[in-house]
């Protein structure tokens, strides 16, 4: 089977794929948060476990709208421009009390 689908490209549809991982990070959040809740005035196993998943599902979907905003972030840049670095903090220079 060979299909070439655009959006599975890197660069392509980066908006589209923000939103698809916005939306199950907020499900993962809304989710967890009841889990969790449930887990505290309950104590079932099962929603323990579930509260620790949604958890993973909400770092894990937080990574992912992370990159597609980078991504698009890159994509908006000129393609003669150099992406600016970071400011590196000056040293810590402790005072000599000897002195």
């Amino acid at each position: 089977m060979d299909m070439d689908l655009k959006i599975l490209h890197c660069g392509s549809c980066e908006r589209l794929k923000t939103g698809v991982h916005a939306l199950a990070l907020g499900l993962a959040a809304v989710m967890g948060a009841y889990n969790a809740a449930a887990w505290l005035s309950r104590r079932q196993t099962h929603l323990g476990i579930n509260a620790m998943l949604y958890a993973a599902l909400f770092a894990w979907e937080q990574q992912h709208v992370a990159h597609h905003l980078a991504e698009i972030r890159t994509l908006r840049m000129p393609p003669d421009a150099v992406a600016p670095t970071p400011p590196t903090p000056a040293p810590l220079v402790l005072a000599d009390k000897a002195a």
